[in-house]
């Protein structure tokens, strides 16, 4: 099976989903008892809790991409593939809600990641070229504003309220949190695939299949810098503590830029062949307590680098079934534990020190999806076999790092903490 490296990514999404299609086994919407005998963990009785113990799984009806967030009270909100956003109650995965969006045949799903707010709405993207804003209690629809295209991207909610999303339409939208309205768009180069995050003085970070990282003035969408990089920015940046924006390309490397002058800090090449299936870092970075940076790549790797300087600390270790990718991004626990999904269908959990892997749970498909690490420390994470599953884990909620998973924090607002 031979897949270039610089697959489109929609055509690497149809790809993706005719595994799902091919090798998913039922269906629905039901949270499954611990009776998975592959997994010795799942034997075990659910107070003893032994990291890497399922704790719950509940079944969607397609492939579950979308990276889970997890609002008040612990509910936790996911997008699938079959077009649905689901609410679950974070301690037992029972069902709170599902609400459907639109119907476009072949562009249907729901890719995007949710980002919660401070009063708990819920703002997500899908493939019917929307926005929406959802009552975190109910479900109910607040409002929706309808892009020029698919929206892949995850939005991300600024100091005042603000939400930011792109869209395959080439912009990326300011949209007043309360109404939907429309406050600015700016028009890049090409598709917008990557998440947009926002910085401590608002600017807002973005990358484009233009090969292009830019930096936009939160509150007018003026551009403030773009720094171009050697393939598609599909990555979503992560910023440190002294403003650092990282960012990975289709062009093998992870960069770290100055975020006020976009100025080059240093870059990392990852492995595998150019124009080959190993090619590309597509999935987003991660800030440790210390500035460490992980990330991994399609080169099947998963690296540990310096903040700092760039230079390799370690790669964390993991045996894999041949050929395989990493797009799914870190989450970094309290006690800096690196979680993190892969294409061999499983979800690891490495020492971030030492890069040894602590345990592995197979699912039943590529896991693509980013984990989130609740207050409490469970594990949350979607993957192609339907399913989003709950962990437990020797974490005590996230690390207090710049950024520690997918999104900033738990609530995926992308924005960095003043």
């Amino acid at each position: 099976m031979a897949v270039g490296g610089v697959l489109n990514t929609e055509m690497k999404y149809l790809f993706q989903t005719f595994f799902s299609l091919v090798l998913a086994v039922g269906c629905g919407d039901k949270v499954s008892p611990l009776n998975d005998e592959k997994s010795p963990a799942s034997k075990l009785k659910l107070s003893v809790k032994r990291p890497g113990t399922v704790l719950w799984i509940f079944e969607t009806e397609d492939a579950v991409v979308s990276s889970p967030a997890i609002g008040p009270e612990g509910t936790v909100y996911v997008g699938s593939m079959d077009k649905k956003v689901y609410a679950l109650d974070g301690n037992t995965g029972t069902k709170k809600w599902e609400f459907e969006t639109g119907n476009t045949g072949v562009q249907s799903g729901v890719y995007s990641s949710p980002a919660i707010a401070v009063d708990g709405t819920v703002y997500v993207g899908a493939r019917d070229r929307k926005i929406y804003a959802l009552d975190g209690r109910t479900g109910e629809k607040k409002w929706e504003f309808e892009t020029g295209g698919i929206v892949r991207s995850s939005p991300a909610i600024g100091f005042d309220g603000t939400v930011y999303v792109g869209s395959i339409d080439k912009k990326i939208y300011a949209l007043d949190g309360k109404t939907g309205a429309k406050k600015w768009d700016y028009m890049a180069g090409d598709l917008i695939n990557s998440s947009p995050a926002v910085g401590i003085n608002g600017t807002v970070y973005f990358g484009a299949h233009d090969n292009k990282v830019y930096a936009l003035n939160g509150k007018t969408g003026a551009r403030k810098w773009e720094f171009e990089t050697g393939h598609w920015v599909t990555s979503s940046p992560a910023i440190g503590a002294d403003g650092t924006v990282y960012i990975g390309s289709i062009d093998k490397k992870v960069y770290a830029l100055d975020g006020e002058t976009g100025s080059k800090k240093w870059e990392f090449i990852t492995g595998g062949k150019r124009l080959g299936l190993q090619a590309g870092v597509e999935c987003s970075p991660s800030i440790g307590i210390d500035g460490t940076i992980f990330i991994g790549a399609h080169d099947g790797n998963i690296y540990a680098l310096d903040g700092t300087t760039g230079a390799k600390k370690t790669e964390l270790v993991k045996k894999t079934d041949g050929v395989t990718w990493v797009t799914s991004s870190p989450a970094i626990g309290s006690d800096g534990t690196v979680y993190i999904g892969s294409w061999d269908w499983r979800l690891y959990a490495f020492d971030g020190e030492t890069g040894v892997q602590k345990w592995e749970y197979e699912t039943g498909q590529v896991v693509c999806s980013s984990p989130a690490i609740g207050s409490d420390g469970t594990v949350y994470v979607g993957s192609h076999d339907r399913n989003v599953y709950a962990f437990a884990s020797s974490s005590k909620g996230p690390a207090k790092s710049p950024w520690p998973m997918r999104g900033q924090n738990f609530r995926h607002t992308s924005r960095a903490p003043k």
